[in-house]
C-alpha cells in the first residue's frame, strides 16, 4: 500500500487542502444507502486494475466503470483495514481506449452496450469520446449503427453530460443519481439555473425531494435562515406536507405559524406573519374564517378545489330534472319476477330515488347490496335512451365494477380523457361529459382534487350516484369528499345496514361488520374452521408471526385453497417499518417466492425478473396509477429500460423512472384501498400500536374476497377494534355545502 500512497501523493495537485486524490473507477458496490448516498465500494486505480481499494463515503451518482477522481484521506478501520474515505469526487473522462471501452460499455449511455462499445472503440480508438461529443454523425461509420441508434446515442450523450454537470453541482448535498435525474427531466437545461435562483422550488415541483434537502442546498448557496424567501418556502411546505401526510386541506393560522416556525427554527412571529401576508398578496395561499372566527390558511390549489366542489354540488343539487322513469314501482316488481329476486326495503328506496334523478349517495359495508342496486338501476334504464357512465378512481375498482354489472366501466381519468402533455382533462366546465347518469364507485377513495375535476365536467342536468363505504379509510390524497357530502346533509343518502343471506354465510363479511361496530370478531377454533373463510392464528412473538406468514403464503394457502402465491395472495400490513412492516416482508417474500438470478440494480433499487411490483404515483403518460399491481417481465440493459406487465399490458420504464415502482409482495393498508384479492394475510401485533385503528383493520379485512387470515395477538386485535378515534382531517367542505351563499373559486 506504500506504493499506492506514493502515487496518490503525486496525483494530489489541485486537491482540496489536506486531502489526496486518486483517479480510477468503481469495480462494484458492496453497500449502498439510497436515502443518504453513503456507500462502500471496491475501487481500482486507472492503469492498475489488479490493485483493489476499498472506498467509503457519499458516492451518489457514480456507476461502475465510470472514470472519476476521488478526493479524500486514508483511514485505518479497526475491522476492515485500510480504506479511502471520500470527501468529494468529480467525474472525468477516460483517456485510453481500454478505459473508453469500459466506460461506454458500462450502461451509462443508452444505445451503447458492451458489444457496440467494443465496435465503436475499435473503429475510433482513443478519440472516441471526442468524436461522440463533437462529430457524433461519424458513428455511422461503425458497423450496424443506423440513424435510429445514432439519434438515441446523441440524445443520451447530451442528457448524460447535463446530468453529470448537475451531479457535480449537487454532490456536496448528498443528492442521489435518481433525484439528480428527476431534477434534469423536470427542468432540463434550466436545472442549474433553477437550483441557483430558487432551490426551494425543488421541494414543491419534484416528488422525492423534501424541504430539508432543498434547504440544505439553499443555505450552502448563501441564502440566510431568516430570509423572506426561505420563510415563505417553509410556510408553503408546511401546508403541502399537512395535505400529503394528514389529508388536511387547510391549517389554522396559529397551527401553521407554530409548525412552520419549528421547521424553520424561526421564532420571530412578525417575520412569519409578513411572509404569510406576502404569500396572500402573491395569491399562493388563501385565507378564510371558520364559524369560530379562526383563520383557515389554504394552499391556493386546494382552496380552488374545495370551494369549487361546494359551489358545483350545490348547483347540481338545486337543479330540477325530469325523472328517468315514472313507473318505478311496477318496473321494480317486473325486475324481481324476472330474476326471482326481491329487493330489501332500503334497496328499493335507493332505486326509487335514483329514478327521480339528481344527486345521491349509496353507502354501506360489504354484503349490504350496493352492487345489486347498481345492477337494478342499469337494468331499469337498459331499454331507454338514458346515457349511463360508470367510473371509479382506480383501474382495479373499475374492472370489478365492469365484471359486476356487465357494463363498461373506466377510471375517472379515462372517463374525463386526461391529456398528460397539457396537464388537463378534455371534459370540463366548457365541454361537459355526454352523460345523463354518472355512477361513481369506491367514492371513499376520491380526494378533493379529482372530485373537483369530476364535478367540473358534469353537466347541469346530469344525475350523479356516488357509491362507497364511508367507514373505510379516507382517501390517500387531501380532503374527505364522501364523508363531507354525507355530513353536510345537502345530498340524499341511502345507508345500507342489512347483511344479505348469501353474504351472511361469509365470516369475512360478518366479522367486517362486527369490527366496524366495535365488536370482537368470531374466531373459529382450529378444528371448526375447515370450511371457514376467516382465520386467526395466535402468535405472540414477532419472529414466529413472520415465519408463519411466510409459510402461509408459500405453502399452506396455495395447497389448501389452490391459490397462486404471487397472483392471488396479498400480504397487507399497517406499517412500512419493523419486522412485520412492508419493507422487511417484501424482502423476505421476494427471497422466498422469486429467487430469480436475473436481477437489476440501479441507484440502490433492486428488481428481479418476475417480481410483483406496485406503481407508487399516477403516471398519465403510461396510463398506470398509484396502487396498480404488475409483474416485471423483462430488462433491456442496453436501452436502459425495464418492462412491467399490468393486467395484460406491458409498460416500459426508463431506469430513471424505477423509483415509481416498489416491490408489492406486501403492501400497506392504505395502498390496498379500492382493491380486492382472493386471499389476504394481515399481521396484527402490538408493535404496530400507533396504527392499530378500527377503520384501518376494517379496510384490510374487507380486501379479502375468498380468504382472510390474521396473524398476531388478540390483544392487538382488541386494541384496534376499540380505537375508533381516527385522525380528523381539516376540511371546510361539509360546512360550505351546508351554506347557501356562493364561494369564490
Amino acid at each position: 500500500m506504500k506504493e499506492i500512497n506514493n502515487k496518490t501523493a503525486n496525483n494530489a495537485q489541485g486537491a482540496p487542502e489536506g486531502l489526496v486524490s486518486i483517479d480510477g473507477g468503481i469495480d462494484h458496490f458492496i453497500f449502498e444507502n439510497e436515502e443518504n448516498g453513503y456507500a462502500v465500494a471496491v475501487f481500482y486505480e486507472e492503469g492498475r486494475r489488479r490493485i483493489k481499494i476499498t472506498v467509503v463515503g457519499i458516492l451518489s451518482g457514480i456507476a461502475p466503470g465510470e472514470t472519476i477522481r476521488l478526493w479524500g484521506r486514508w483511514v485505518q478501520n479497526p475491522k476492515h483495514g485500510l480504506q479511502f474515505e471520500v470527501k468529494s469526487f468529480v467525474p472525468i473522462l477516460p483517456a485510453t481506449a481500454v478505459g473508453i471501452r469500459r466506460y461506454l460499455g458500462s450502461g451509462l449511455i443508452k444505445g451503447i452496450g458492451p458489444v457496440f462499445a467494443k465496435r465503436i472503440v475499435e473503429h475510433l480508438g482513443a478519440s472516441t469520446l471526442d468524436v461522440i461529443d463533437k462529430e457524433p454523425d461519424r458513428l455511422l461509420e461503425v458497423p450496424d449503427i443506423g440513424h435510429k441508434r445514432l439519434m438515441l446515442i446523441k440524445s443520451a450523450w447530451q442528457e448524460h453530460r447535463l446530468i453529470r454537470d448537475i451531479m457535480v453541482f449537487l454532490q456536496a448535498h448528498n443528492i442521489s443519481l435518481n433525484l439528480a435525474t428527476r431534477i434534469f427531466h423536470h427542468y432540463q437545461a434550466d436545472s442549474i439555473r433553477v437550483l441557483r435562483e430558487d432551490p426551494y422550488r425543488l421541494a414543491i415541483d419534484i416528488q422525492g425531494i423534501g424541504f430539508k434537502t432543498a434547504d440544505r442546498i439553499a443555505q450552502s448557496l448563501g441564502i440566510p435562515k431568516d430570509s423572506p424567501q426561505r420563510i415563505r418556502a417553509g410556510i408553503l411546505h408546511t401546508l403541502n406536507q399537512a395535505a400529503s401526510d394528514k389529508g388536511h386541506t387547510f391549517l389554522h393560522e396559529d397551527t401553521l405559524i407554530e409548525e412552520a416556525g419549528e421547521l424553520l427554527e424561526v421564532t420571530n412571529k412578525d417575520e412569519m406573519g409578513k411572509a404569510r401576508n406576502d404569500l396572500v398578496a402573491e395569491g399562493r395561499v388563501i385565507i378564510e374564517t371558520d364559524s369560530d372566527g379562526r383563520c383557515m390558511v389554504f394552499p391556493r390549489a386546494l382552496h380552488i378545489c374545495e370551494s369549487g366542489i361546494a359551489n358545483r354540488l350545490r348547483a347540481l343539487c338545486a337543479t330540477k330534472r325530469k325523472p328517468f322513469r315514472t313507473d318505478t314501482e311496477s318496473a321494480i316488481k317486473a325486475f324481481e319476477v324476472q330474476f326471482k329476486f326481491h329487493l330489501a326495503e332500503l334497496q328499493r328506496d335507493a332505486v326509487t330515488e335514483a329514478m327521480k334523478g339528481g344527486v345521491m349517495v349509496i353507502t354501506g359495508g360489504p354484503g349490504t347490496g350496493k352492487t345489486t342496486i347498481i345492477r337494478t338501476i342499469i337494468h331499469l334504464l337498459a331499454l331507454s335512451d338514458v346515457r349511463i357512465c360508470l367510473a371509479s378512481p382506480t383501474g382495479r375498482a373499475a374492472k370489478r365494477m365492469e365484471e359486476a354489472t356487465g357494463m363498461e366501466a373506466m377510471t375517472i381519468h379515462r372517463l374525463l380523457k386526461y391529456k398528460p402533455r397539457e396537464g388537463k382533462f378534455s371534459y370540463d366546465e366548457n365541454n361537459p361529459l355526454p352523460a345523463d347518469l354518472l355512477i361513481i364507485d369506491e367514492t371513499s377513495m376520491l380526494d378533493i382534487v379529482l372530485s373537483y375535476h369530476l364535478l367540473k365536467a358534469v353537466g347541469r342536468h346530469t344525475s350523479l350516484i356516488f357509491v362507497g363505504d364511508a367507514d373505510q379509510l379516507p382517501p390517500v390524497g387531501p380532503g374527505n369528499f364522501l364523508h363531507d357530502m354525507i355530513k353536510s346533509g345537502l345530498v340524499k343518502v341511502t345507508r345500507l345496514i342489512e347483511i344479505f343471506r348469501q353474504a351472511s354465510r361469509s365470516l369475512i363479511v360478518v366479522n367486517a361488520h362486527k369490527i366496524n361496530h366495535g365488536e370482537f370478531p368470531i374466531l373459529p377454533a382450529p378444528r371448526d374452521n375447515a370450511m371457514s373463510d376467516f382465520f386467526f392464528i395466535q402468535k405472540e412473538d414477532p419472529e414466529d408471526a413472520l415465519a408463519t406468514i411466510l409459510k402461509l403464503v408459500q405453502e399452506r394457502i396455495p395447497s389448501r385453497f389452490r391459490l397462486d402465491p404471487l397472483e392471488d395472495i396479498q400480504v397487507i400490513t399497517p406499517m412500512y417499518r419493523g419486522l412485520l412492516g412492508a419493507t422487511n416482508l417484501n424482502k423476505q417474500l421476494q427471497e422466498l417466492l422469486n429467487p430469480n438470478p436475473d436481477y437489476l440494480t440501479r441507484g440502490g433499487l433492486g428488481f428481479r425478473l418476475g417480481d410483483k411490483v406496485m406503481q407508487l404515483r399516477n403516471n398519465y403518460d403510461k396510463d398506470v396509477y398509484n396502487g396498480d399491481l404488475g409483474f416485471v417481465v423483462g430488462f433491456d440493459r442496453e436501452y436502459q429500460t425495464m418492462r412491467v406487465r399490468f393486467d395484460g399490458r406491458v409498460i416500459e420504464y426508463e431506469y430513471n423512472e424505477l423509483d415509481d415502482l416498489t416491490p408489492a409482495y406486501a403492501i400497506t393498508v392504505h395502498k390496498s384501498q379500492g382493491s380486492e384479492y382472493p386471499a389476504v394475510v394481515i399481521p396484527i401485533m402490538t408493535q404496530h400500536y400507533i396504527m392499530l385503528q378500527r377503520n384501518l383493520l376494517y379496510t384490510a379485512v374487507t380486501r379479502g374476497r375468498r380468504l382472510v387470515c390474521l396473524v398476531g395477538t388478540k390483544k392487538a386485535l382488541a386494541i384496534a377494534i376499540k380505537n375508533a378515534q381516527a385522525a380528523e382531517r381539516n376540511s371546510a367542505l361539509a360546512a360550505w355545502l351546508s351554506k347557501s351563499n356562493n364561494l369564490s373559486t
